[in-house]
């Protein structure tokens, strides 16, 4: 069913009022890739009755105030991106199009919005019961933070938008805590996995740099990231503090990991898979003919590359479904109406970690002094694609399954790293499972701005490149690489955009044309680079470009064209730009 979005729809129910409010910055798409959807079944599995309010309209009251006061709480989310992001492109330019808007105008999702919603909410609600904040925007913005869009720290989320209770990381499990201590009447603080603000700071959590400090002292912002990133896995962290003012944010130890049963449980909920009537009469919401038919095999990223949030956000600890968990649900794929035999990505935040993890890890938490993926991937981490071979083929082998693709992320270090199945695993995705061409994300190719990222070095991707392009020549498909590149990341400068050019054009034999400049997004490694102007851990100043002219002429560099036959006048090129 879908959570009721008016009063008729309560009528319906016969529910005369709900225990939560659910309030999103997306509109309401019912599907296991929508945040606001999961949450609102997993607690409607609890007995709960929940409701939602997607995009509501700030200008006016009539949105908000549709279903009235929920008895427990409201839950706050600006929605699957951090607003600003969703809004404005790296250079600042407000962005014209949301592919999670009816009718695909960016016209509906205000600035900051988990703030304005909350405002919105307590102004029309004098008193109202608890609010609770939720999603990517909170969860990467609940501490102290550099905001790029006001190029300035600003404090936490939970203090902008006056909330109660911030709920951090994947909420499956925290939000029904919560839920719970509500309805009982019991005390919220206890419950891992939130943020909540105190007078005083918690005895045995760890005193995080004041945000005062942080302000003042670039060099102990950067103390406080380490110890912020540092406990965000369940095994290992403790509770943070940080002074704000003159009260104090509480962060709890990150909330335990769902294991395989309970995260069946939370994709084997019947999901409609569309948007809801109520919104899909307001025009097209492009974003479902990408997430409609698609599959999340596992939660989790050890990648931890230095620009992506999703470590920070969904942990750097795989938990896999059950493959008969997966093949269930596209198995019921064929009952629904728009079903037409493709399946357009089965994967998570990378497609190849699914089923495996390092076993040192499992038992002992993540290493704090050693990645699992950077230039080279750690020893003790074992990668074996045997897991999604053997789903890959079961799913492709429904009856009523005509094409699988597999589009989400590949970590092509992880293939070339299992010497039993990665090569396999390889010639799987190229006869079955991509059409084309294969998106991989080196990001640039020059070893200081990679050991900048935490990418592999690019002896990794040709080594990788030239495998694919064996197994292609084999079996006569002809299919390409395309690469997902960064332009002004921090310590990249204009020599080493026309080295990364000269490396595509010569060893990759293309023109870039998947080129994006870097974005400072909330709590990332990048960013800390971005703000302070200096590498995290050697203190060392490294060059920043904050000109947004000169970013994107970083970014024209590699995506002028240039003749694939002109190689030694292309490195010309490079010689006379320099001068």
């Amino acid at each position: 069913m879908f959570l009721p979005t008016t009063k008729k729809e309560l009528q319906k129910l016969d529910w005369s009022e709900l225990d939560v409010i659910l309030v999103s910055g997306d509109t309401y798409i019912d599907t296991p890739y929508n945040g606001i959807a999961i949450v609102g079944k997993v607690l409607l599995d609890r007995g709960y009755r929940v409701g939602v309010i997607a995009q509501p309209d700030i200008s006016n009251d009539d949105d908000i105030t549709r279903l009235g006061e929920p008895k427990l709480f409201w839950g706050v989310s600006a929605g699957l991106v951090d607003s600003m992001v969703a809004n404005y492109t790296a250079t600042k330019k407000f962005r014209k199009q949301d592919d999670f808007t009816p009718g695909i105008t960016n016209d509906r999702r205000p600035d900051r919005a988990s703030i304005k919603y909350v405002n919105h909410i307590r102004k029309n609600f004098k008193n109202t019961v608890p609010i609770v904040l939720g999603g990517i925007e909170a969860s990467l913005r609940r501490v102290a933070h550099y905001d790029y869009w006001s190029n300035k720290l600003r404090k936490s989320l939970l203090f902008d938008a006056k909330a109660d209770i911030l709920i951090y990381g994947m909420a499956e499990k925290s939000i029904v805590e919560v839920a719970d201590a509500l309805k009982s009447d019991s005390d919220y603080r206890e419950i891992q996995g939130i943020c909540y603000i105190a007078k005083e700071p918690k005895e045995g959590y760890i005193e995080l740099p004041s945000f005062d400090l942080c302000k003042s002292d670039k060099k102990e912002f950067i103390n406080a990231f380490h110890q912020f990133y540092n406990n965000n896995e369940p095994l290992i962290s403790k509770g943070l503090c940080q002074l704000q003012d003159s009260r104090w944010l509480i962060q709890n130890p990150p909330q335990e990991y769902m294991d395989e049963e309970e995260i069946d449980r939370v994709y084997n909920f019947k999901y409609e898979r569309d948007v809801h009537p109520y919104y899909k009469v307001q025009g097209e919401v492009k974003a479902l003919q990408t997430i409609q038919f698609s599959v999340t095999t596992h939660h989790g990223c050890y990648g931890e590359c230095n620009f992506c949030a999703i470590s920070v956000h969904q942990g750097r600890t795989i938990r896999s479904r059950s493959q008969k968990s997966i093949v269930d649900e596209i198995d019921a794929f064929q009952k629904h109406k728009d079903f037409k035999g493709i399946i357009n990505d089965v994967g998570g935040a990378t497609a190849n970690m699914y089923g495996y993890e390092c076993n040192k890890k499992m038992k002992s938490g993540v290493c704090l002094d050693i990645a699992c993926t950077s230039s080279t991937v750690c020893p003790a981490l074992k990668p074996d694609h045997k897991p999604q071979i053997d789903m890959l083929k079961e799913i492709r082998e429904l009856p009523h399954v005509k094409k699988v693709f597999v589009n989400s992320g590949i970590r092509y270090d992880l293939i070339n790293e299992d010497k039993k199945y990665g090569q396999s695993y390889l010639k799987t995705l190229v006869d079955h499972h991509i059409s084309g061409q294969m998106k991989v994300a080196p990001e640039h190719t020059e070893d200081k701005i990679l050991k900048l990222m935490g990418k592999p070095n690019k002896e990794t991707l040709t080594n990788f490149k030239q495998n694919f392009d064996n197994l292609n020549k084999k079996s006569g498909k002809k299919q390409f690489l395309t690469y997902y590149l960064i332009a002004a990341h921090p310590g990249s400068q204009m020599d080493d955009m026309r080295s990364l050019k000269n490396f595509a054009n010569k060893e990759l034999k293309l023109n870039p044309e998947q080129v994006q400049v870097f974005i400072p997004t909330p709590s990332t490694y990048s960013t800390l680079m971005y703000y302070t102007e200096l590498d995290p851990w050697s203190r060392k100043p490294i060059f920043v470009e904050k000109d947004q002219s000169k970013k994107q002429e970083q970014k024209d560099i590699v995506t002028q064209k240039v003749s694939h036959n002109s190689y030694s006048k292309h490195s010309r090129y490079g010689k006379q730009q320099k001068r």
